[in-house]
């Protein structure tokens, strides 16, 4: 597939905590900015376990989908989840995909890993301005969820305080473009950009957007790695 993406977060937290809140769907949906729902399909046995996500773009619009996890490998070292996804929704950026999070334990917590690829559904042109968005809404996502982890701060609180801090630094901006002299304005405007966000506000620039290593970039050994 080309191109993927790549995200790495350290959450320190214990293990069957953000295996939890990973691998289960009602909980996965309120951290990841990626989707509005996430439901897994009735399924036999001895059948892969099959998923339905949705995100809603506007009241009425909602962008659906399937795929198939292998949500319940576990290796010696660290723990993998696989998964294969489709969409045939016609506004879809996303036609299919395959990916995989791993779960590395470390002295300070869990690495938090993803890698994914996609093919585009509206091109290559489109898909250049898309790419780095999905990006930076899975570095995000993560953090939201280090958050949740470490600090018990609710997804839902931490969307609402990063929404504030945005309209308070647009805010600002505004202010400064209006009534202050042109360098002043200029330097506001710099520094609402540049500033960190609070340490409660979720940052996708917290994670890593590289492989820090060739060996960061291997797929695990499975059927999911190929859509």
């Amino acid at each position: 597939m080309g191109r993927f993406v790549y995200v790495e977060g350290l959450i320190r937290a214990d293990m069957d905590a953000l295996w939890g809140l990973t691998q289960r769907p009602e909980l996965h949906q309120r951290w990841d900015l990626r989707f509005t729902e996430i439901d897994y399909l009735p399924r036999a046995d001895d059948e892969p376990q099959r998923f339905r996500y949705a995100f809603r773009l506007l009241p009425g619009l909602v962008i659906t989908g399937t795929g198939v996890t292998t949500g319940d490998r576990h290796d010696t070292d660290d723990r993998t989840s696989a998964l294969r996804f489709a969409s045939g929704h016609p506004l879809s950026l996303i036609r299919s995909g395959s990916g995989y999070w791993r779960y590395v334990p470390t002295s300070d917590g869990v690495r938090f890993i993803t890698r994914y690829g996609y093919r585009p559904g509206w091109g290559k042109a489109v898909d250049l301005v898309f790419r780095p968005l999905i990006g930076w809404a899975t570095a995000w996502s993560f953090d939201r969820l280090r958050l949740w982890l470490e600090t018990g701060q609710t997804p839902e609180r931490s969307l609402w305080q990063a929404l504030a801090e945005l309209s308070l630094r647009t805010l600002v901006t505004a202010t400064a473009v209006a009534a202050a002299p042109p360098t002043a304005a200029v330097l506001v405007a710099a520094l609402a950009v540049l500033l960190p966000p609070l340490p409660s506000t979720p940052a996708a620039r917290r994670c890593l957007r590289r492989p820090p290593n060739s060996q960061a970039t291997k797929a695990p050994h499975t059927l999911m790695e190929t859509p």
